[in-house]
């Protein structure tokens, strides 16, 4: 009984190594991957498997009186033979001579088996070892390159560390905690890490040796893995092991509120920390980029020119343009109109919430004062973009000039801007329609879609990841260096760097003076001292409507007392968040352009 009862536990261990290893996923925590990684799966589950098929073998040795536990001894010993290639499996064969006889052929095959995987599974190990060594001697010899070290290898890692040595061939690529696995997509990226000559670690980014790098030349640690707890952890261990390191920045790609208040409180040294917001990110340069579209494509009005924009779906990108889109369309001769359509019943609820002033009343959909901002925005909540409900909604809107559509997930936003093409073909109206796919694959295919009759469905899709991570969006783009030549003007390099409040204001002055030139305000392109008083008057009053609409999207409101000690940026309360004409000359003059 005891030859059946090892035999089918061994298999089934066996078996089950097999499972986990084809199986196996990546673990949110560190720790918890290396344990459950799929080599020491399959090491585990091949040990245990060879020592229980030893101990009956030691139990029943002719004339040898063995008990159970110097049996289970015996196979530890010979196990650990085995895996050393120093096992005979003539010993097993010798000594299974009291086994059923229908289990003998399959006993000794699995014997046979174990006793090839077993060396198999040392020769890997060891070949594991001399990969780390390798790295390192890589990582030594490269220590006078410029380093760009990311924390994990991921198809959005990959894409930056491509675009990144596309526009610098003498950059070396380093990949930290990157794990072996039995899936097409890993072998794809291994193929591409191959390609772009990167230096691979098993090791978590906390433990790389860098601090042997040449200081002299520039080096870039990316903190970009899918957990954002993960992410912060490694950032602050990074910035206590690099604070005094020269040419040394961090960015860390994190959106969680709570990232901005742990990082500004840490002692950055001479490191220069960057926080990534992806969907941010994306949104401010797809408008520096290609905003100007929005007022080109306006609907001319006996009064105005009107922006029309239709958003549906609040995830981080369409969030972010909503939150976007009130003060970059701020504008002489212009007015914005935006209508938000999402599944969440609490969509407007949340939003009155973190920008209280933004919806109400007093503010929203008002256009009798130009030292105000002046904007008209509706939420359509709890609303199912897959049904006749929408198109019913759609209907009571007049004019349309564009359509953004960022629900999530690919296949629905896709599938909506088709349909939404064809709802206003049958309106007679062709606005700009803009969708999220985060798959550069389908982005690809879908770009230059056309129906049936040849005619172009004429649908914009943004924020693949081949397109959001690049240096050009992420990394050091030229909005963030006018942006920090802005702020220059009245604050420090360290404080655009290390709060993100005066990074983000000045992204936005900076993107908002270009839209200004664009439209062509009068005296813009002059001097300050050479402008009219009458364009010096119209351009402050611009901008302010333009800082009180951003103000508000960023949650501020106004603090009840013109006094300047009643600013309180904890609880997001201004003093300057009154109309232009309610504020001392000395203010109305603090933001000429």
């Amino acid at each position: 009984m005891d030859w059946i009862i090892c035999f089918f536990l061994s298999l089934a261990l066996l078996i089950a190594a097999a499972i986990c290893v084809t199986r196996s996923g990546r673990f949110a925590q560190h720790v918890m991957r290396r344990i459950r990684s799929p080599i020491n799966i399959l090491f585990a589950g091949v040990l245990l498997s060879a020592l229980i098929i030893f101990i009956p073998v030691y139990v029943h040795m002719p004339d040898a009186h063995i008990s159970w536990i110097q049996a289970v001894l015996l196979s530890i010993h010979a196990v650990l033979r085995v895996f050393v290639m120093d096992g005979e499996l003539a010993f097993v064969l010798e000594n299974i001579g009291g086994i059923p006889d229908w289990l003998y052929s399959p006993y000794f095959l699995l014997s046979a088996v174990l006793f090839l995987l077993a060396p198999l599974m040392t020769l890997g190990f060891v070949l594991s070892f001399f990969k780390d060594v390798s790295a390192r001697m890589q990582l030594l010899f490269s220590r006078n390159m410029p380093l760009c070290v990311f924390s994990e290898l991921n198809t959005r890692s990959l894409s930056l560390a491509q675009d990144l040595l596309r526009l610098d061939s003498h950059r070396r690529i380093i990949f930290a905690d990157v794990f072996e696995q039995n899936e097409e997509s890993s072998f794809e990226m291994a193929a591409a890490v191959r390609k772009i000559g990167a230096i691979c670690f098993r090791d978590d980014i906390t433990l790389l040796p860098l601090h042997k790098h040449n200081q002299k030349k520039p080096m870039q640690l990316f903190i970009m893995g899918n957990d954002e707890s993960e992410n912060l952890s490694q950032a602050i261990q990074l910035i206590e092991a690099f604070r005094q390191a020269e040419n040394t920045e961090l960015y860390v790609f994190c959106k969680q509120p709570e990232s901005e208040m742990l990082l500004s409180q840490t002692d950055f040294g001479k490191m220069i920390i960057h926080r990534i917001n992806v969907a941010q990110s994306l949104i401010l340069h797809e408008l520096n980029e290609n905003g100007m579209r929005l007022f080109r494509q306006a609907i001319e009005l006996p009064d105005y020119k009107l922006i029309s924009v239709v958003l549906i779906g609040l995830d981080d990108f369409g969030t972010q343009m909503l939150h976007t889109l009130p003060w970059y369309c701020q504008m002489i001769g212009y007015r914005v109109h935006i209508h938000v359509f999402d599944a969440d019943p609490l969509a407007e609820a949340k939003l009155r919430m973190q920008c209280p002033e933004l919806l109400d009343e007093a503010h929203n959909d008002h256009y009798e004062d130009d030292g105000e901002a002046q904007y008209t925005i509706r939420i359509h909540a709890g609303v199912c973009t897959q049904s006749i409900e929408l198109s019913e909604y759609l209907d009571e809107i007049e004019h349309v000039s564009e359509v953004f559509i960022s629900q999530g997930d690919d296949s629905r936003n896709i599938r909506l801007a088709a349909v939404m093409r064809t709802y206003f073909e049958r309106r007679g109206i062709h606005p700009h329609l803009t969708a999220v796919v985060g798959s550069s694959e389908k982005k690809a295919s879908l770009q230059d879609a056309r129906n049936y009759a040849n005619k172009p469905f004429d649908i914009e899709y943004i924020a693949d990841e081949d397109s959001i991570y690049t240096e050009a969006v992420l990394i050091r783009s030229e909005l963030e260096l006018n942006a920090l030549r802005a702020h220059e003007r009245w604050g420090d390099e360290a404080s655009f760097w290390r709060y993100d409040y005066y990074r983000r204001s000045s992204i936005a002055r900076a993107i908002h003076i270009k839209v200004k030139r664009e439209c062509g305000v009068p005296g813009i392109h002059l001097p300050i001292e050479q402008r009219t008083p009458e364009q010096l008057d119209a351009i402050r009053r611009l901008e302010h409507r333009r800082w009180n609409a951003y103000m508000r999207s960023e949650g501020y409101i106004y603090s009840g007392s013109r006094e300047k000690s009643s600013r309180n940026d904890l609880g997001k309360m201004h003093p300057d968040l009154v109309t232009f004409d309610m504020l001392s000359p000395a203010d109305q003059r603090k933001d000429d352009e």
